[in-house]
């Protein structure tokens, strides 16, 4: 059965190395791994370029293996259940450690126990992107609030500018359309838009 492996830190502050376990844990489990998808972008956004491209490379019968639901998603819970809906169209299916798997069962009953499992397997699955939703607006109204009381005591200096990652912009931009600057660079398209715009008023 083929393996297609998302892992997925949020900045580059971060590093990707903890969860690169998951692709020794899936081989030793009998997993052939097709791909393997690493990105450094917010899980509450919907366009990161290799979850895109992991999707658009599954195959019927794939299996998508992330460390955590948040991994795969930080998003609001209708738009996570739609990327779940993705997944499931292509006929693959989701693995995610620690989250409940109920399809082999589902699938050798019929009648009211099988209607009484599958709702038990979605409600779970809400429960499971709801929770990683909440996870992060928790972490926002934190920060938040620290940034607040960094202003009340004079000490905020707002966020340092990510020099190399405007400079790349800068240098990919004139050759590359805004999607294929924010796939290339790792970051969002309206960030391309932003500092492509401020550097082109500052040589007019």
């Amino acid at each position: 059965m083929n393996a297609r492996i998302y892992l997925r830190v949020s900045t580059k502050g971060q590093d990707l190395e903890r969860q690169e376990s998951i692709i020794q844990d899936a081989i030793s489990q009998g997993y052939y791994v097709a791909g393997v998808y690493r990105e450094t972008a917010s899980g509450a956004r919907a366009d990161r370029p290799e979850l895109l491209r992991l999707l658009n490379d599954l195959q019927f019968g794939d299996v998508v293996i992330a460390e955590k639901m948040d991994r795969i998603s930080r998003l609001p819970l209708t738009e996570a259940e739609k990327l779940i809906e993705s997944i499931k169209s292509k006929g693959a299916v989701l693995s995610i450690p620690g989250v409940v798997d109920l399809s082999d069962i589902t699938a050798s009953t019929d009648g009211i126990a099988k209607i009484v499992l599958e709702s038990i397997q979605q409600l779970m699955l809400k429960l499971s992107l709801q929770m990683a939703r909440d996870d992060y607006e928790d972490r926002r109204k934190r920060q938040r609030q620290g940034i607040q009381k960094a202003k009340e005591n004079g000490k905020y200096k707002g966020r340092t500018a990510d020099h190399k990652t405007h400079e790349l912009i800068i240098k990919l931009r004139p050759n590359h359309t805004i999607e294929e600057t924010a796939r290339l660079v790792g970051c969002s398209k309206s960030q391309v838009k932003l500092i492509w715009s401020k550097y082109q008023k500052l040589v007019s």
